[in-house]
This record gives C-alpha cells, sequence and structure tokens, in this order.
C-alpha cells in the first residue's frame, strides 16, 4: 500500500479510479464484494458557507447511515469525522441493521477522527494530518478499498492520490455538468423539458440585458430567478418580480435601466453575488408558476463504475417531493418519498436519461435532477430546474429506509417494497429544531421516543429514526426519518414524533431546580 510519503510517484485520481468494481456502489446488497469502505462525510463547502451553518462538523453524522455497508459480512468501514462520535450515536445506527449482529458490525468499523472542530472541512483537516492518514492506510487493504464522499473537490481528489485510493465520486474537473449552465445544456441534449433561460453572463448589464430579453420573449412572466452558476442548495438563486417595475409600459432603453437598478436590491442570500457572478457566472430563468397545483419533486440515480465491462451501469434508486422554504423559498428543508403518482414515472424517465448522459461523461455515483411541476387542468407539466453531481439531503433518509428494512426499490411502479412485498413511504428533515430542545442529550431523546412508541418497528415497518444527534443538546436541533406503509401514516408519524418531542421537553423545562 502506497503511504502519504510515496504520493508523489503515485497514481493519479482517474487512474486510480479504473481499479473501482460494479458492486462497489451498491449499498443495499446483503452478500456483496469483500472490500474496505473510508468514508469521509466532508462538507468541503466554500468557507463563506460553511461558517453559515452551526455546527457544521457536525451534519459529518448525516452519512452514518452510509454503515449499511456492514449488512454485509464481507465489508470492512473506516468512518472519518471531526470529532468523536458518541458511541450511542454509532450504536443507534448498527442496531437498526437487519441480518447482522450490531457486535459483528461494530467489529468491522473504525471510528477516526481529527479533532478538530473547527468550521473547516473534514477533508482539509485530513490532509493537513500525515499520521492519522498513514494510520488509516494501514487499515485499507490494497486493490480491495475505496473512499466514499458526501462531495467530491479538488480536496477529496487530493485526498485520494495522497493514500493512492479510488474515489467513488465523480471527478470534480466534470463539475460543469453540475452547475446551472451545464444542467441546461444537458436537459436540452435529452429532450428533458426545462424553463425559458439565458446563457452565462458575468456582470449585471450583461445580466440585465439578459432578463430583459427573457421578458421581451415571454411577456406573461410574472418574475424569473436569477441562478449563480455554482449556487449550492438554493443559497445561489434569487427570484426577481417583474409586476412592480412595470416593464410593458417602459421603452428599451428604460427597461433596461430599470431591470439593472433592480439588481443592487435582489434578495441574494450570498450577500457578495457580484463579485461570485464575475468569477463563476449567472443566468436567469423563467419562475414556473399558476395552475391549481405547484411541487418541486426530485429523481435520484447512481452510476456505477464501469469495471472490466468498460460500460457504466446506471440505476433509479428514489423520487421525493422536495420542501422548500428559507427566503427565497428555494433552499431545501426536507422530503417525502416517493414523489406524487401522477408524474413519478415521467421524472425516472427523464432521470434515466440523464444519468446515462453523466455515465458517457464519465460521472460516477449519486446524482439527482430537481424539478417543477404544475397542475393545469388534468394534467402535469414537468419541467427540469438542476442537476447535482453529489449526495444531498435526500441521501440519508433514503439510506435509513434501505439500512433498516432491507427491501428494494420497484423500478415498474417507483415505490419502495419491504422484503414482504409492503410499499413503504417516509417523510424526512434535517430542520427539526427549537430552542426547547436545546439542553436534551441523545439518550434523553431515544427515552422519550421509546416511551411513546414512536420509534422505527420493523414488526409494524412504521416509527422514527434520527440522525444528526450531535446537533441536539447545543442547538435544539436534529434531523429524523418518519417511515409508515403509506403517505398518510408516514405523514401522521412524523406529526407525532415533531409534538411528543415538543411537549416532553418543554415539560422537562418546568420541573424545579
Amino acid at each position: 500500500m502506497n503511504t502519504t510519503s510515496q504520493t508523489a510517484a503515485g497514481r493519479s485520481f482517474r487512474d486510480l479510479q479504473t481499479d473501482l468494481q460494479p458492486l462497489w456502489g451498491d449499498v443495499t446488497i446483503g452478500q456483496g464484494p469483500d472490500v474496505d469502505v473510508l468514508v469521509v462525510p466532508s462538507l468541503s463547502l466554500e468557507r463563506g458557507q460553511m461558517a453559515q451553518i452551526k455546527g457544521a462538523h457536525l451534519y459529518e453524522e448525516r452519512q452514518l447511515f452510509s454503515l449499511i455497508r456492514l449488512r454485509d459480512p464481507g465489508v470492512r468501514m473506516v468512518y472519518a469525522t471531526s470529532k468523536p462520535l458518541a458511541d450511542l450515536v454509532v450504536d443507534a445506527v448498527l442496531e437498526l441493521l437487519p441480518g447482522v449482529p450490531a457486535s459483528h458490525a461494530r467489529r468491522r468499523l473504525h471510528l477516526l477522527d481529527t479533532d478538530d472542530a473547527s468550521d473547516r472541512p473534514l477533508t482539509e483537516k485530513l490532509l493537513e494530518r500525515p499520521a492519522l492518514l498513514a494510520r488509516i492506510a494501514e487499515l485499507m487493504r490494497p486493490g480491495r478499498s475505496f473512499i466514499s464522499c458526501f462531495v467530491v473537490t479538488e480536496l477529496e481528489k487530493q485526498l485520494s492520490e495522497r493514500l493512492q485510493i479510488p474515489l467513488l465520486g465523480t471527478d470534480p474537473a466534470l463539475g460543469y455538468w453540475g452547475s446551472k449552465a451545464g444542467s441546461r445544456e444537458l436537459f436540452a441534449r435529452c429532450g428533458v423539458p426545462h424553463p425559458p433561460g439565458s446563457p452565462l453572463v458575468h456582470n449585471p448589464d450583461a445580466l440585465a440585458e439578459a432578463i430583459a430579453e427573457l421578458w421581451e420573449s415571454h411577456p406573461q412572466l410574472n418574475r424569473c430567478v436569477v441562478k449563480l452558476n455554482e449556487g449550492f442548495s438554493g443559497e445561489g438563486n434569487a427570484p426577481l418580480d417583474f409586476a412592480p417595475l412595470d416593464l410593458a409600459g417602459l421603452s428599451s432603453p428604460e427597461r433596461r435601466r430599470v431591470l439593472r437598478q433592480s439588481l443592487d436590491s435582489l434578495p441574494m442570500p450570498a450577500p457578495d453575488w457580484f463579485t461570485l457572478m464575475a468569477q463563476q457566472g449567472a443566468l436567469v430563468e423563467a419562475w414556473l408558476d399558476g395552475g391549481e397545483a405547484l411541487s418541486s419533486p426530485s429523481v435520484q440515480g447512481t452510476i456505477h463504475p464501469p469495471g472490466s465491462t468498460g460500460q457504466a451501469r446506471v440505476e433509479l434508486v428514489s423520487t421525493h417531493e422536495q420542501v422548500l422554504g428559507g427566503v427565497s423559498g428555494q433552499t431545501y428543508q426536507g422530503c417525502r418519498f416517493p414523489c406524487d403518482n401522477a408524474y413519478r414515472l415521467e421524472l425516472m424517465r427523464y432521470g434515466q436519461a440523464i444519468g446515462e448522459a453523466l455515465a458517457a461523461e464519465g460521472a460516477l455515483e449519486r446524482y439527482a435532477v430537481d424539478f417543477i411541476a404544475r397542475r393545469l387542468g388534468d394534467r402535469w407539466d414537468v419541467q427540469a430546474i438542476e442537476v447535482n453531481l453529489r449526495q444531498g439531503g435526500t441521501t440519508h433518509p433514503y439510506l435509513a429506509l434501505s439500512a433498516i428494512t432491507a427491501g428494494a426499490l420497484d423500478h415498474q411502479s417507483g415505490l419502495y417494497r419491504s422484503p414482504t412485498g409492503e410499499p413503504l413511504h417516509y417523510e424526512a428533515t434535517d430542520t427539526f429544531s427549537d430552542p426547547a430542545l436545546r439542553g436534551l442529550l441523545p439518550e434523553d431523546l431515544i427515552d422519550i421516543v421509546a416511551e411513546a412508541g414512536l420509534h422505527f418497528d420493523p414488526a409494524h415497518l412504521r416509527g422514527s429514526v434520527f440522525h444528526l444527534l450531535g446537533c441536539l443538546s447545543e442547538y435544539g436541533k436534529l434531523g429524523m426519518t418518519c417511515i409508515g406503509r403509506s403517505a398518510a401514516e408516514a405523514s401522521a408519524v412524523f406529526a407525532a414524533t415533531q409534538q411528543t418531542l415538543l411537549q416532553r421537553a418543554r415539560s422537562l423545562q418546568t420541573l424545579p431546580h
């Protein structure tokens, strides 16, 4: 095994990826390959974005549901974090795995940390610690190891080359296909409907011109959305309302002047977005509204390594209804699985086509495509919005479902079925928070849920499982996935879990000191 001291003479990132085998990306099989997995759940965001996330290093817990791989007795795993994980947090996941004793899975799991809680990417911290990297290298078997990451940036690419272990993920050199402009190019290539929009521009005057041309081509539009080309989780998007601007009553030069002025007060989440636009570009799209109903569905897939076959395999894994919020209504808050039956199969067809196009470009592992769906009379109009070349907010709830039920997606219906054939649904969030929850410890949470009978019950296939437990005591925040045998049951479990936790937390606050 090459150690960090041999990096200079080692193989390149792309050359290492040729060692990846087709089955290594399948996390749901129970008797799969004999392989070692290094999990690096680093957010690896820009420093300003990291600083906006309270307890950013605690989000490394979200990928704990990747421990599902330990259902396979031939898998060993190294899970790296910024700070040590509490035993209860890890055991809470291992005890949910069907078909394998938690003690057996625990023996094949190695937990390592950097002892560094700063708001920097975990991968950056790992790269600064050669002794820790050497210990990781010693745990990974040559030729039977790979790295799994939440997101792949130049940092993760460097980590792969330092350790000389292949990384199962899309080379950041292909990041264009996950940008706003690259997404639109893919949609056009695959014949997937998408909103009218503009090419990339890099300054406010050019952006005002692009908005004017969009409105002049579609004067019925009520608003548009300005998108930074590399915006993340809706944080690079901002709506612009046309009605207050009275564009129809203006001459062409006046129209452009008014639009340019409006950009100075655009509610873009990133305050320095003019600078970001100069660096990465921005574009404008029609804002889709109207109709009797509006939703934000998405489809997720996996691109498996080609191995010796030379042909990557694209597998659809899920569809979701996304719950959006935030200042502009564009920020991911949670999801419901699966998406609406009215357009589920249509989304799956589009997701498969886009996955095949991404595979042809060399992309690997997780991808997702976000849509807007509008009900217009007796039909639904579905339009693609963007592609994400990484794991996302819908990844860990689906892994949780897979981990604790050992079921599978029915590709004919898009439903997830338990081993007995029952369809399963869930409602999930990363952002359940309330000041009353502050001070609760993970063991308090588990006690409350168990006493209320809301924990996941494999006999009845309903109940709640939790993540982000490390955020609970300090920030009064946690994530949860609430499972049921119907959408109504999953929603009822979700509401009951929230209500029970808040009632119990508030009652504890009233106890005498």
